[in-house]
């Protein structure tokens, strides 16, 4: 009996209507599939530009999906339409890599190269703005496909992040004894 290897996927979003998952298969590229509920599992490469695509996320509206790619040398975040047409937007500029959507749609996060959370104004059309940097993270450094450091609140004013910690634990003290300590005082 042959042996299966096991395929690691990697969940990037669910559709906000519920009817199709977006996920990374790491194996042999990173490229983004899509599989439709109710299919009968059958999943369809949504994104297949060279080199690695990772980080997909839907759009509120679910028109728009927002992912990395390095398919420039280094990575970006672009954007696409639901379902995929020819329009095709680069949103960051500089580098940038985890995007992902205030509630409303009208604007759109991302980490820099240099862990910066950066704001991109996002207008009907769609038209992007020009990447405006909100602050300093603390997220490790490195782009990495099966991780998300932060989500954003749906009114984009606050953020939940996933932090390491740079500097080591602090080593535990135990006291033995301790009682006789406090009686010599």
């Amino acid at each position: 009996m042959a042996r299966r290897s096991a395929l690691k996927l990697i969940p990037n979003d669910w559709s906000p209507d519920g009817r199709h998952i977006l996920f990374s298969a790491p194996a042999p590229d990173y490229d983004l599939w899509l599989l439709a509920i109710g299919e009968q599992g059958r999943a369809t490469k949504f994104i297949a530009s060279p080199g690695e695509q990772m980080h997909g996320n839907f759009s509120p509206d679910g028109r728009l999906v927002a992912y990395t790619s390095d398919e420039s040398g280094q990575f970006e975040v672009y954007v696409e339409t639901f379902p995929r047409s020819d329009r095709k937007w680069p949103v960051s500029t500089s580098g940038g890599y985890e995007p992902r959507w205030r509630g409303d749609g009208r604007e759109l996060y991302y980490l820099s190269i240099d862990r910066k959370l950066m704001a991109v104004a996002v207008k009907p059309g769609p038209t992007f703005g020009l990447p405006t940097a909100l602050f300093q993270t603390q997220v490790p450094v490195g782009v990495r496909g099966n991780r998300t450091h932060y989500v954003p609140g749906r009114d984009g004013r606050r953020f939940l992040f996933n932090i390491a910690l740079d500097s080591p634990t602090p080593p535990i003290n135990v006291i033995v004894n301790w009682t006789k300590i406090l009686n010599q005082q």
